[in-house]
């Protein structure tokens, strides 16, 4: 086996978690299965961890206070840095809003060895707002919801963050791919 193959392969078996934070309707996961189609043509293994799936199946009975959130937001960084570990490419579309939750899923990588990026898609909540993908900003400003992140719930936006994706300015492919830009800098990619 030459080099360049020993090298192509290990690229192409390097794990690591890409956790996409910002507000609901940013377009994290958007642009999380843009990137993972641009990895899988390469020969990447990759699992997108959507965050409405995880609280349905993983975090279940789980409301939205404070603790909460931390605890759905630690049960997924922890089955990204296990899928990490085994060479997998981890996308994580999770609002996660608090700074400490997002430090110690880091922290729990960083203990592993396990290659992590933040990536902070900083679309403006006015944007997000004209998007409601879910149609959660339309219940909130009629009553029927309250505890979203951004308006009457707190969003800490990254201070240092790997990447920042601002996505209103650019098209989704031109998102993923600054993404996928970062992780062949990194030299996971």
């Amino acid at each position: 086996m030459t080099n360049h193959q020993t090298l192509q392969e290990n690229d192409v078996t390097t794990g690591a978690t890409v956790w996409l934070t910002g507000l609901p309707s940013a377009g994290k996961t958007t642009i999380a299965y843009e990137l993972a189609g641009l990895l899988r043509a390469e020969g990447h293994r990759v699992e997108v961890l959507d965050g409405d799936e995880i609280r349905e199946f993983i975090s279940a009975g789980l409301g939205f206070s404070r603790a909460d959130r931390h605890t759905n937001v630690q049960r997924i960084g922890f089955v990204a840095e296990l899928l990490a570990r085994n060479g997998v490419k981890a996308l994580v579309p999770v609002i996660a809003p608090y700074t400490d939750s997002r430090e110690a899923v880091r922290k729990r990588h960083d203990e592993n060895a396990t290659p992590y990026l933040e990536i902070h898609v900083a679309t403006p909540v006015e944007v997000c707002s004209v998007r409601d993908v879910k149609g959660l900003y339309a219940k909130q400003a009629a009553g029927e919801l309250s505890g979203l992140t951004g308006v009457d719930d707190p969003y800490e936006e990254p201070q240092t963050p790997d990447l920042r994706i601002e996505s209103q300015n650019q098209t989704v492919q031109e998102s993923a791919a600054s993404v996928y830009a970062l992780l062949s800098e990194r030299g996971l990619a």
